[in-house]
């Protein structure tokens, strides 16, 4: 993908009317785990990309107008892209597709990110999300007596991970050390990506842990956003403070444009992959409206910022045997600071705040007190007890 060679869409073409906007939904039982993965995936990338120009234009006058053009296209491709999940997936069951995207996705960038570090801290991040998808399956067998492999498909193991109650860091063990100015394009592609899939999930959680009833699972989904919260620091602490907002907002649309372009490669549906091609086209008329803001007030070439080929697309396939190498020789890492470091050697600081979070217990410890994930929930164990 030539992302200068090719400017895509016009902005001024990219219209919609509400029929484009609510199209036909996808199937919970017919259509691939990983279609709804790319679905979540990318409402992430484009609800994020409205957040940062948001904050933008809270603080800059003369781009208001520009960015609240690019602003209403993006709104519309994520109301597409987001209508897709069907309604016939619970909070719950959604909660589960979106610990899937974070394990899987999350799995298949520390396996490509270049820099050494950088991918350390996915690997790290990543075997508490394997715990969070647990702890969620957990909460499904209690509340609604499913299997949450109805929505994994056997992809993604129902295993602990790093367990959650000892994933409650002090803020300053959260923030990691940033990108290089010269680090590749694929690293700052991917720091872009995974804080918006974890940013999404974060504000998921927030919605709908109030909507329940059952006491445990409102302290589940209250102690889980809080993590989610600190993967959002940790990723989001990747990219270079250096970055004015004008390279950023680029950096993001690249994003956008790799992720559609990573989603037509691999999607299934023939009617997605349309969606997917389309929406990767409009993605490119923002890119290039962006470049020319940087033409315009920065009096530079964008392709500068955007130095270097984009990575080859994205794999949306089960990564269990590098989820269970990265549990096996990682799983009793902790931080402190920037650092990765042996669980005896983690800061006092996070000590102390887990010891007081903690201090009535760990909701997600609870949930699972009793479970461990056998095919069929509990209603098939019962039987298997009575014969």
């Amino acid at each position: 993908m030539d992302l200068f060679g090719n400017r895509g869409v016009p902005l001024q073409k990219q219209l919609f009317t509400w029929k484009d906007l609510v199209g036909k939904p996808i199937s919970k039982l017919d259509d691939e785990a990983f279609t709804r993965v790319r679905v979540i995936l990318m409402n992430s990338l484009e609800l994020d990309a409205l957040r940062l120009s948001h904050l933008a234009a809270r603080m800059n006058g003369e781009l208001r107008r520009p960015l609240a053009e690019i602003r209403r296209a993006e709104q519309h491709q994520a109301t597409t892209v987001n209508w897709l999940l069907s309604a016939d997936h619970s909070p719950l069951e959604t909660t589960i597709a979106y610990e899937q995207v974070a394990v899987e996705v999350t799995a298949e960038v520390a396996q490509r990110e270049p820099d050494a570090y950088l991918a350390q801290v996915y690997r790290f991040g990543l075997l508490e999300d394997v715990d969070h998808l647990y702890r969620y399956s957990a909460l499904l067998d209690r509340l609604e007596g499913k299997d949450s492999n109805n929505i994994l498909q056997g992809h993604t193991d129902i295993v602990p991970g790093r367990p959650t109650a000892d994933g409650h860091r002090a803020p300053i063990d959260d923030v990691r050390r940033p990108c290089d100015a010269n680090a590749p394009l694929a690293s700052k592609l991917f720091a872009t990506l995974i804080t918006a899939a974890e940013y999404q999930t974060h504000d998921y959680y927030m919605t709908i842990g109030p909507t329940f009833a059952d006491p445990i699972a409102r302290q589940l989904y209250a102690e889980i956003a809080s993590i989610e919260e600190q993967h959002v620091t940790q990723y989001a602490s990747l990219l270079n403070p250096r970055l004015s907002f004008l390279e950023l907002m680029l950096l993001h649309e690249a994003t956008e444009v790799y992720g559609y372009y990573s989603c037509a490669q691999s999607e299934s549906n023939p009617r997605l992959r349309a969606l997917w091609e389309q929406f990767c086209d409009y993605e490119l008329g923002h890119l290039h409206v962006v470049g020319d803001l940087i033409r315009k007030y920065e009096r530079r070439d964008p392709a500068e910022v955007l130095d270097g080929a984009l990575p080859a697309p994205l794999e949306f396939k089960s990564q269990r045997d590098f989820v269970r190498d990265v549990f096996e020789a990682e799983v009793n890492l902790r931080a402190n600071g920037y650092d990765f470091v042996p669980r005896e050697r983690e800061s006092d600081a996070t000590l102390a705040y887990r010891y007081h979070v903690n201090a009535d217990g760990s909701p997600s410890t609870q949930v699972a007190a009793a479970y461990h994930w056998t095919s069929g929930t509990e209603l098939n164990r019962s039987i298997r007890r009575a014969a």
